[in-house]
């Protein structure tokens, strides 16, 4: 089942299943950050009011914004 990347918590483990039909314009930036379909992340920390999120992807720390996190989809690994 997929969710948002905004949905995980700080510890958390996910792939990226897809992007949101609403996140056109943060698809481009999304792929040229590594996160490509099935890439795996960690959510390492998010901001006392939610953004933005630090993200570890490809052994590379990425900091996004609350709307590029609500245009990622994500399968939480377990």
């Amino acid at each position: 089942m997929s969710t948002t990347l905004r949905d995980l918590t700080v510890g958390d483990r996910g792939r990226v299943a897809g992007y949101a039909e609403g996140g056109k314009a943060y698809r481009k930036k999304l792929l040229s950050l590594g996160l490509t379909p099935r890439a795996e992340l960690e959510v390492v920390r998010v901001a006392p009011m939610g953004d933005p999120v630090e993200i570890r992807v490809r052994g590379t720390s990425v900091s996004l914004r609350k709307g590029e996190a609500e245009a990622l989809q994500v399968e939480k690994m377990v």
